[in-house]
């Protein structure tokens, strides 16, 4: 921000008070005025005035962003900002101080001057949304001292925008209770830095981290921060889009016909879930048909869902669940592929391998990426044999690996936690080439957790969030009391498949299972909403507070067994199936319903309020259910407001 000038983000006129002559000297039951989100020293204000003192309003100009990306201010007035509807050009805009902005505490020239109100963003702790069929929408915002402002009502519409524009600097969190209720956080830069610390994602001092990447996003990504920070930076900034896809989206006035907004979910027992023993070399034998193609695929990876595999059989085995070697191939078939993946392979390694140092040094996003992976290879699992010692092979081939992997992928390149998830696969593989395509099928899964935008591991916090709400409402108002309902101290979990969560030899059990697929396409999230349930007691009779609940959840490192855990995700999901008014978007994230199709081709916002439909009877537990990529939650697409409503 330049000098001492505001920032106007959003403005919407017809936004009315509606007063009463007896509590008030102004005679008019309505007061016209303005709405406006306005960015002002480091804090963002909502603030309301009458028509009288907006009525310079054509004074504040909306300037288009010069090449810079910065806001350019000419002496041409130009036009100003219609609220029906918001360029691309007019997201943010300077707006001119005036002596009545420098001068706040002033006498009012007018009556109704007097109720016209500035609050901080910060100060705000709820807003409640009227009900659809009560003549105009109107919001009645609550501050954190408990008193209520003055309830807006938007003439021509406008409610939903403001809201959508208000997610960009606040968490908005609907009530389990009441639908229309959104309850108010901030963005804490602060509690951020403390998440960071605690869960020890990265290796520098957090708060010197957070504080760089906010200056200098770009190149901090080539430092310990890496990539995976965007996540919190599309918190902390405006969204570039308008909208906030991690938070929950703001209902149509109108309710969709045939769903109905809940506020709990009645669920049956927990069923008991027994875990079978690994798949024997013999088993797997078995299955082993003419030419060497695999018979009886679907039992064979239900087994592998129940019971896992003998150590002894995942070099084999993996390479089939990671969509390296095909289920229906025949032993020929699969040395060709073979053959020509090994082709590939070194083709591709040659790119790096043939630059020479001084290409290297004008080539920085190449330089960037081997100094990452040199410094990420040199940490990763150094306690494990196969990689322990100054000069061990196995660092040199995770080296090349990833450094090929960025030559295979370059809009994604290397982000740091990649090694993690190569580390036990090159374990298990134990060949470079092999071990190549086996971790390219296990990034096709997971790389929308390392793209910049970072719009998958917001999606999965949602889905985890909407399905701890139904599995655990208490758990979840204990969170959202302690200022961790965001489940922020799960990211790593997500992130890189509890890889650092459980001892070495419990992550290639628990990654097997998930590899299979069943029994639907987020049995991760289940795996998280397990250790939650597993830790719920600790956290809650404890009195945890944020700081305290990051801390327990970081060491529970290599304390948790990994059978205990699939059984009671395998529970939870068995309970969650059986229930028959599931809501429609929990049946989604556990893949029992196909996602719902946008009505626009607006990009995906968040989930819609639980909306219960009737559960068909959940199939039979089989490896009939392939893999399924990451469902969506219902999404809000964008509408025109009609005049006068909000729909």
């Amino acid at each position: 921000m330049e000098g001492a000038g505001y920032r106007v983000v959003f403005e919407k006129g017809g936004v009315y008070l509606h007063t009463s002559a007896k509590k008030h000297q102004d005679p008019d039951s309505l007061i016209a005025g303005v709405i406006r989100v306005v960015e002002k020293d480091n804090d963002v204000l909502l603030h309301w005035a009458p028509v009288e003192e907006a009525g310079d309003s054509t004074q504040i100009l909306f300037s288009k962003k010069d090449a810079s990306g910065g806001d350019s201010c000419t002496s041409e007035e130009e036009p100003t900002f219609d609220p029906g509807y918001e360029p691309d050009w007019a997201v943010i805009s300077t707006v001119r101080p005036r002596p009545r902005h420098a001068e706040p505490m002033r006498e009012s020239s007018s009556p109704r001057d007097a109720w016209a109100f500035s609050v901080s963003l910060g100060e705000l702790k709820s807003i409640r949304r009227s009900k659809p069929g009560l003549s105009w929408a109107y919001l009645v915002l609550v501050t954190q001292a408990g008193g209520s402002l003055p309830a807006l009502h938007f003439h021509r519409g406008g409610t939903r925008a403001l809201l959508r524009v208000l997610s960009r600097y606040l968490l908005l969190a609907s009530s389990p209770q009441d639908s229309r209720l959104y309850l108010v956080f901030p963005h804490d830069s602060s509690a951020l830095s403390n998440s960071f610390h605690h869960l020890q994602l990265f290796d520098q001092d957090s708060s010197n981290v957070v504080s760089r990447f906010l200056q200098d996003p770009y190149s901090t990504t080539f430092s310990s921060f890496s990539r995976v920070t965007n996540f919190f930076r599309g918190a902390l900034q405006p969204h570039p889009e308008g909208a906030s896809p991690d938070l929950p989206p703001v209902p149509d006035d109108e309710p969709e016909p045939g769903f109905e907004v809940i506020s709990c979910v009645e669920l049956g027992p927990r069923p008991a879930v027994e875990r079978a023993p690994p798949i024997t070399e013999e088993e797997w034998a078995h299955h082993m048909g003419p030419e060497g193609r695999l018979q009886q695929v679907p039992e064979l990876r239900a087994r592998i869902f129940s019971g896992g595999l003998s150590p002894g059989l995942r070099r084999e085995a993996w390479k089939f669940l990671l969509g390296y070697l095909s289920w229906e191939g025949s032993a020929e078939e699969h040395k060709a592929h073979v053959r020509k993946k090994t082709d590939e392979y070194f083709r591709m390694k040659l790119q790096w391998k043939s630059v020479s140092p001084e290409q290297e040094r004008r080539n920085s996003l190449l330089h960037g990426y081997r100094s990452l992976i040199e410094r990420d290879v040199s940490r990763t699992d150094r306690s494990n044999k196969f990689y322990e010692g100054p000069d061990n092979p196995g660092l040199g081939l995770l080296n090349d690996i990833l450094l090929t992997y960025c030559m295979y992928h370059f809009d994604l390149g290397y982000v740091q936690g990649m090694s993690d998830l190569l580390s036990p696969i090159l374990y298990v593989i134990q060949n470079e080439v092999d071990a190549f395509w086996c971790f390219c099928g296990f990034m096709e899964l997971v790389h929308g957790n390392f793209e910049e935008s970072q719009e998958t591991m917001k999606r999965q916090l949602g889905q985890l969030l909407l399905l701890l709400r139904v599995l655990d409402p208490p758990l979840c108002d204990f969170l959202d009391s302690q200022d961790s309902g965001s489940l922020c101290f799960c990211f790593r979990w997500l992130l890189i498949w509890f890889k650092r969560e459980f001892p070495f030899l419990d992550v290639l059990r628990l990654w097997e299972v998930l590899w299979t697929g069943l029994p639907g396409p987020n049995l991760h999230l289940l795996v998280a909403c397990a250790i939650l349930d597993m830790e719920r007691d600790t956290l809650m009779l404890s009195g945890f507070g944020s700081n305290e609940i990051l801390k327990h959840i970081n060491e529970l490192t290599m304390k948790l067994s990994v059978e205990d855990v699939l059984t009671r995700a395998e529970a939870l999901y068995r309970q969650l199936t059986a229930c028959t008014e599931l809501p429609h978007n929990v049946q989604e994230v556990l893949g029992l319903v196909l996602p719902t199709e946008p009505r626009s081709p607006s990009p995906p916002a968040s989930p819609l309020p639980l909306s219960p439909t009737r559960v068909p009877p959940a199939p039979p537990l089989s490896a009939d259910t392939a893999p399924q990529p990451d469902s969506s939650l219902e999404i809000l697409p964008e509408e025109e407001e009609e005049e006068g409503t909000d729909s």
